[in-house]
């Protein structure tokens, strides 16, 4: 079922035109990623699908109707950057947010789906990058919406936070909610969603599922090994090349690239094995770095 979709929309500011009409459509129960470098367009979009801003052109439609106030009673966001009161509690601050609607969750559920059971009792003003993110998804969910936008959820966050976040996200789609994720960690993208589109320069630059996206770009693996440990007598063939001081083999199976390697002696300690992801995508489509 298809509950959002977003037609030829386009953004201009003044002489800047942020996003050239694009247009996808977000089906229930999945994980859209909005990924692109920072500048691409993506909070433009999704502040256009929010009802933050006013399109310059387009349409965003949910559940097959033009957006309404009483749509986005169904709809729940976790911004960028959002203030919260300093001196009051993450128990405090989900109630104050609770209040702002007929109908909100529990406020045991929220801090159980959302682990924030260990400082519930905190000063929001004393909490961690992850653990404030693990509450401004909760405030996000606090209207048991059926839509949640996280516009760059994990930006700055550490290693094990970013994953105890994805942890988090997977657990609330299986309550059945619908998420709109705007991101540039590739990463993650591949992790948590199960349809994409890529925006570059305002444009969308691919969309589809990240691994049928991948098929359709990439073949094979890379195998690589440092020059240093090639055997004098190993014959270099098409598909092999010599760069940057290792030895890179492009192969279709990997097994026997290992096999043929292992029969010439090879020193394997430095071996590398590389499938494509969407990283290597981006710079594909794009011909630059994701962070350029």
């Amino acid at each position: 079922m298809e509950v959002l979709s977003v037609l030829n929309l386009k953004k201009h500011f003044k002489d800047v035109v942020a996003v050239k009409e694009v247009s996808f459509s977000v089906q229930k129960g999945t994980c859209f990623g909005l990924l692109g470098p920072n500048g691409a367009g993506k909070t433009t979009t999704i502040e256009m699908m929010e009802g933050i801003l006013k399109p310059t052109a387009g349409t965003v439609s949910f559940f097959g109707s033009p957006a309404t106030k009483l749509v986005y009673k169904e709809v729940g966001i976790q911004f960028q950057n959002t203030a919260l009161p300093d001196y009051l509690s993450v128990k405090e601050t989900l109630e104050l947010f609770a209040s702002f609607y007929d109908h909100s969750l529990d406020i045991h559920h929220l801090t159980s789906l959302c682990s924030l059971e260990d400082f519930s009792n905190r000063d929001v003003k004393k909490l961690s990058g992850g653990q404030r993110q693990r509450l401004l998804l909760a405030l996000a969910l606090v209207n048991d919406p059926k839509i949640i936008f996280l516009d760059e959820p994990t930006t700055g966050l550490d290693p094990q936070a970013r994953r105890n976040f994805w942890d988090l996200i997977q657990n609330i789609k299986k309550q059945g909610k619908t998420i709109i994720l705007t991101t540039h960690y590739m990463d993650e993208a591949q992790i948590l969603c199960d349809d994409i589109v890529v925006m570059d320069s305002g444009e969308i630059v691919a969309q589809g599922k990240p691994d049928q996206l991948l098929a359709d770009h990439f073949d094979g693996a890379l195998v690589r090994l440092p020059v240093l440990d090639i055997p004098k007598d190993f014959p270099l063939s098409d598909n092999m090349i010599l760069n940057n001081g290792y030895l890179e083999i492009k192969t279709h199976e990997v097994n026997q690239t290992l096999n043929l390697l292992m029969d010439y002696q090879f020193t394997l300690s430095g071996l590398q094995v590389k499938t494509p992801n969407l990283e290597d995508l981006f710079i594909k489509l794009t011909g630059h770095d994701l962070r350029s």
